[in-house]
């Protein structure tokens, strides 16, 4: 599978930072004092078996790939979570590649998310574009019928709408957890357009995404609990909950609970 020079930058800053955080203590190597923090990147071309010079041209994304087996090597070595693997996995071109962001739901879904009324859900697809919704979460949160189609965006909305962070009291955790969410998405599709083109936009405009981007966090975060300040509900301490149709891996259907 050809790779693009966008995946190939991408998986080397992601291993950098990766292996920026790396304790090497945890490997048996000398702490001491060092210029730069985590690894060194002789250290980790010893510990996974590879010349110094071609796990640099990695970092540096040249046009080399990683074989599968190196790459579980990488994984141990730089103590990458599971989600954390598949990401580097998906930027090598090993992942199974999800379908571009779809505009478009069926009609049992539509009315799915109606009949879970007064439960708040709506469904999304992988870039975060919000694709149908009920007015209990539209309560919740904003009336989506108001924004333009392309602000309909779960993403845009966490950076670039000022009053959820007003509403949204964890707002910098659930906005870091969703950016990370995202990079993930974006590994794995097979067009990759449409998400660039959304955080070059939303960059733009925000400090936060320009500080947090470079971080190259990676994770899962399709369940969790979200505090909210409401103008007329007062304090709500929810669940959400996101589900895969089995017929549309580009969707989910997310939902609200009140947390016990």
């Amino acid at each position: 599978m050809m790779r693009s020079e966008e995946e190939r930058r991408e998986l080397g800053g992601f291993l950098k930072a990766c292996r920026a955080r790396v304790d090497p203590g945890t490997l048996g190597l000398p702490v001491g004092r060092r210029r730069t923090p985590g690894l060194k990147r002789e250290e980790v071309a010893l510990a996974v078996g590879v010349s110094v010079s071609w796990y640099t041209w990695i970092e540096q994304g040249r046009d080399v790939r990683a074989s599968p087996e190196v790459l579980e090597r990488l994984a141990r070595v730089l103590q990458l979570s599971d989600d954390e693997r598949a990401y580097a996995f998906a930027l090598s071109g090993y992942g199974v590649p999800l379908e571009s962001p779809d505009e478009t739901v069926t009609e049992g879904l539509r009315q799915l998310v109606l009949a879970m009324q007064p439960i708040p859900a709506y469904v999304r697809n992988t870039r975060f574009d919000i694709l149908a919704w009920n007015p209990a979460i539209a309560e919740l949160f904003v009336d989506y019928a108001q924004l333009a189609p392309h602000e309909r965006n779960t993403l845009r909305l966490m950076f670039l709408y000022p009053p959820y962070r007003q509403l949204i009291l964890n707002w910098e955790e659930m906005t870091r957890g969703l950016l990370a969410s995202f990079r993930a998405a974006m590994a794995q599709a097979q067009d990759k357009a449409p998400f660039l083109a959304l955080a070059e936009d939303i960059a733009a405009h925000s400090a936060e995404f320009r500080a947090w981007w470079p971080e190259h966090d990676v994770r899962r975060f399709d369940e969790g609990a979200k505090r909210l300040s409401h103008p007329t509900r007062g304090l709500l301490d929810l669940q959400y909950v996101a589900l895969i149709p089995e017929s549309r891996h580009d969707l989910s259907l997310v939902t609200y609970l009140p947390r016990t």
